[in-house]
This record gives C-alpha cells, sequence and structure tokens, in this order.
C-alpha cells in the first residue's frame, strides 16, 4: 500500500528536444530548430541505446544554462513510437526562469511558488508559456518517462485536449510522438517552425470504451510497424520519414551491419528507396519542373540559398516555435483559460464553445480580435 500523503511519479530518464543553440557571426549563439528528434540524458548507456534504435551518435553536452554535463544524440527519426500515461501527459503553466532555475511558475491567475497573485503584465508577460509531454519510449530498454518541452502556441492549445482525452483510458497508450511544420508570416517574413504531435493507435470510441491499447500485443502492431525483436529498430517509421533515397540507404547499411535484414525488410527497403528516387529524377522532357517556381521563392528549401541568405531569412525568427503574433495570441488565450476556470469549463468545453461562436474555427487558426470577442463575452457570462 503506498504513502498517502507522498506524491510518487516515475524517474526522468532524459529529454526530446526539437531544437538546439547554435553560434552566431557575431560570437554570441541563438537557438536553431530541428527537423529530427534531438535526446539528452545524464545516461550515456540510455542514448546507446537511442541511437540504436533512431541513429545518431552519442556525445557529451553542456546545457547552455550552466546545468550538470550531460549527453547528447541528434537522432534520424521525427516520429517515435510510445507510450503515453494515463495522468499528467501534458501540463503547462507561465513559467519565468533565470539561468537553470525557475523563479516563477504561474496558471495566469495565481503564481504557485509563492501564492501570490499573477505578477505579469497581461500586456506584456515576462513569463513563458510552457507546456510540457511526458511519455515512455516503447522500444528502449529503460523504465522511465522522457521529457519534450515547447513553448509555443499551437502546442499549449491542441496538446491539452489529447491529455485529457487519453486520460479516461485509465492506462497507458500506444502513440507516437511526432513533429509537423507550421509557417507563419512574422514580421513580414515567413518563418517555419516544428510542433509536437500526439497520436495514438486507437480510435476515439474505442479509447471512450476503454479498449485500451498500451498491452504487449497492441504495442507491436500497427499497419506502419513492422516486428519489433529487443533492440532492434523500427525500420518501417524511419524509412516512412525519409527524405532521400540515401537515407533509405544508409538504413539499410544499418540493419545489414545490426543482423537485422531479413526478406520482408529488404523489401520494405528498396521499395521506398525506389520511390523516393523516383520523386527525385529530373524531368524527362526538359520542361519546367513543378517546384521551380517554389525554388526561386523559397531557395533554403531546395539548399540553393547562400549562407548570406540564410542568416538574413532565419535570423531571430526561429525562437518563434509556433503561432502567428505568438505574443499576443498567447495572452488572450490564457485569459480565457484564466476566465473559464471558475466556471468549471475544461479545456475542451472552451475550444467547443468558441467554436459554435465562430462557425467551427478552432481557437489555434484564430486572429485576436475573435479570441478578445470571446473573452469578452465569456467574462459577461455568455459562454454558449
Amino acid at each position: 500500500m503506498p504513502i498517502i500523503d507522498l506524491q510518487r511519479r516515475m524517474r526522468q530518464l532524459g529529454e526530446i528536444r526539437l531544437g538546439h543553440v547554435v553560434p552566431t557571426s557575431n560570437g554570441k549563439t541563438r537557438p536553431a530548430k530541428l527537423d529530427k528528434f534531438r535526446f539528452t540524458s545524464p545516461s550515456r548507456e540510455i542514448l546507446t541505446e537511442v541511437a540504436k534504435l533512431y541513429g545518431g551518435e552519442v556525445k557529451p553536452w553542456t546545457p547552455a544554462n550552466g546545468g550538470p554535463s550531460e549527453f547528447e544524440v541528434y537522432s534520424q527519426a521525427n516520429r517515435l513510437p510510445v507510450l503515453i500515461p494515463p495522468k499528467d501527459a501534458v501540463s503547462q503553466w507561465y513559467e519565468l526562469y533565470a539561468g537553470s532555475k525557475c523563479q516563477r511558475r504561474c496558471d495566469g491567475v495565481t503564481e504557485h511558488k509563492s501564492d501570490r497573485p499573477c505578477m505579469c503584465d497581461p500586456e506584456n508577460r515576462q513569463c513563458a508559456m510552457t507546456t510540457r509531454v511526458n511519455v515512455m519510449l516503447r522500444d528502449v530498454p529503460a523504465l522511465g518517462q522522457w521529457l519534450l518541452i515547447s513553448k509555443g502556441y499551437y502546442a499549449a492549445v491542441t496538446l491539452p485536449p489529447a491529455a485529457e482525452l487519453l486520460s479516461q483510458a485509465g492506462g497507458y497508450v500506444a502513440g507516437w510522438l511526432g513533429m509537423e511544420e507550421k509557417t507563419a508570416i512574422v514580421k513580414d517574413q515567413l518563418a517555419r517552425f516544428k510542433v509536437p504531435t500526439l497520436d495514438v493507435e486507437i480510435t476515439p470510441a474505442a479509447l471512450m470504451a476503454g479498449q485500451i491499447t498500451g498491452g504487449p500485443a497492441a504495442v507491436a502492431s500497427g499497419p506502419e510497424r513492422v516486428a519489433i525483436t529487443s533492440g532492434r529498430p523500427d525500420y518501417a517509421a524511419l524509412a516512412a520519414v525519409a527524405t532521400t533515397a540515401e537515407e533509405v540507404g544508409k538504413l539499410w547499411k544499418q540493419a545489414v551491419d545490426a543482423k537485422h535484414m531479413d526478406d520482408g525488410l529488404a523489401e520494405m527497403l528498396k521499395a521506398r528507396g525506389e520511390e523516393l528516387r523516383a520523386k527525385q529524377a529530373p524531368n524527362e522532357d526538359g520542361g519546367s519542373h513543378p517546384d521551380d517556381t517554389q525554388r526561386i521563392l523559397n531557395p533554403a528549401d531546395y539548399g540553393d540559398a547562400s549562407q548570406e541568405q540564410i542568416d538574413e531569412y532565419v535570423h531571430d525568427v526561429e525562437i518563434v516555435e509556433d503561432g502567428p503574433d505568438p505574443a499576443a495570441v498567447q495572452d488572450v488565450w490564457f485569459q480565457i483559460i484564466a476566465a473559464a476556470g471558475p466556471r468549471g469549463m475544461t479545456t475542451a468545453q472552451v475550444e467547443t464553445a468558441f467554436a459554435q461562436q465562430h462557425s467551427g474555427l478552432h481557437p489555434s487558426s484564430a486572429t485576436v480580435a475573435q479570441l478578445e470577442s470571446f473573452l469578452a463575452a465569456l467574462k459577461g457570462g455568455d459562454d454558449a
């Protein structure tokens, strides 16, 4: 029997990251996005298993905030098979840090570290919107959870409803942690950013009926998965996210070197490689390729941009993880959540009420004006 007043939690094995810190031409550093997951952990042994599954090399890493030295792996995967816990899979706060120390943790109404009212100006917050996702990596031989942190608007509005639905399952649910690319115009320039996503291998109806998919048989099933043995990478998932035939060739060599190659795997990798080679082949009629216009407009997407163009294009917009005008949008959204709390409304109920007032529009796609209009109606007592 557990101790009643002791809060239990699983061990945190490490973090799954969407970006890293890179040097700038003036000798400083800036955050930059990644298109594949990066893992950090105090355990070299655990990251060695991660690298076997998802590619990459284990290297020493020292956090920029002065924390203790750890290890890191830049993987080749942007979609990971996970188990999603029934409780506390997603949490979110407004937070303010000084180095590695959290000074404030606020829900938009109460600052919980000091148990005082929120100290931020809603029009100019010091605290950053922070969403945390906790998952277990299904194929990594270690008992514990991995943490992913996002400071973007889309993650803040889309992940909590998913977590609320999953909490109805009453057990661990087999799913996928992925990343989606979104775009927004920031300071009159196109900004691209990555948003974390949670998908499950179960229909909503089955989930609500309690037919969870966290058991051993379900974990090893699914149309996108090959048979998994202990320590064997999910080659099908890795091939599915590969963008060039060369990447598939590396997976082929990895499977051969690890003695994982069999007839089924060889056939799958060969078909994926041929599919990607066909997409990369030049236009045989010598005419204009359908992507030529986009190549001119977005040279960085095709590897044609000079370093000067890349620096001019990327600069500091990469720290804007997601959302058009994120500062204004996030302020209004959390004012809405704060106003809905005393009414007993969940995030899902708030989103439903918003959609009913705006012809089915989701809050994540709304303008600041639409959110402010909804907030005024909510405070006025009209929550339908």
